[in-house]
């Protein structure tokens, strides 16, 4: 997998259902260890309230959970999931907490709150892309240095940190489907005399 999508940022929403309250709070995460400890920071900030319902997706881990925190089964932690799964999203952990209104919403309205809940939590963090991407070095003479920036932008690449002393050093991230195109390009602007060194792949947003 080259690519995947998840949420931008920790974020949080709040709907009124028949007097419930719902607040769908919502965070990345990349391992269950991170989920699970955002379940319980939730958890006890609202320690009174009557459920905290969840699901999360983790992709390296391929792990998928879900709780119905002792609400009628069905009704709260697989909506939550849905929720997750309709936007394509991985990488996040959603908590809805409910505190209860003294009003019975019945099953399917339970599933539409708990739904409504996740899917404003998760419009409030936004989405984003993450892309598997070469983290680069290259060494360049001052007079090569000035193609730099627009070799990498041409492959779709950020410079992250520059080092001037007496050539230049160029630490930088492209798409790692990128690299052998940008290889070329740069073996061309130097007469095939410099290539990047990749350090290592990892994800990036975008």
């Amino acid at each position: 997998m080259t690519t995947y999508k998840t949420v931008s940022k920790p974020a949080s929403a709040e709907l009124i259902e028949k007097r419930s309250r719902f607040i769908g709070y919502v965070r990345p995460v990349t391992t269950q260890d991170e989920a699970i400890a955002f379940i319980n920071e939730i958890k006890t900030r609202h320690w009174d309230a009557t459920h905290n319902v969840y699901a999360y997706v983790i992709r390296g881990e391929g792990v998928t959970r879900y709780s119905d925190d002792n609400e009628p089964q069905g009704t709260a932690g697989i909506p939550v999931l849905d929720a997750i799964r309709k936007r394509g999203l991985t990488d996040c952990v959603v908590v809805v907490t409910r505190y209860f209104g003294g009003t019975l919403l019945g099953a399917g309205g339970l599933v539409r709150a708990y739904s409504a809940s996740a899917k404003a939590g998760i419009d409030a963090a936004g989405e984003c892309v993450m892309t598997l991407c070469s983290v680069c070095t290259v060494r360049v003479s001052y007079t090569l240095y000035g193609k730099l920036p627009s070799l990498i932008a041409r492959c779709g690449g950020v410079a992250d940190d520059t080092q001037y002393a007496d050539d230049v050093t160029v630490r930088f991230h492209l798409p790692a489907d990128k690299l052998t195109a940008f290889n070329k390009l740069l073996s061309e602007e130097s007469s095939g005399k410099v290539q990047a060194q990749e350090e290592e792949t990892r994800f990036f947003s975008d």
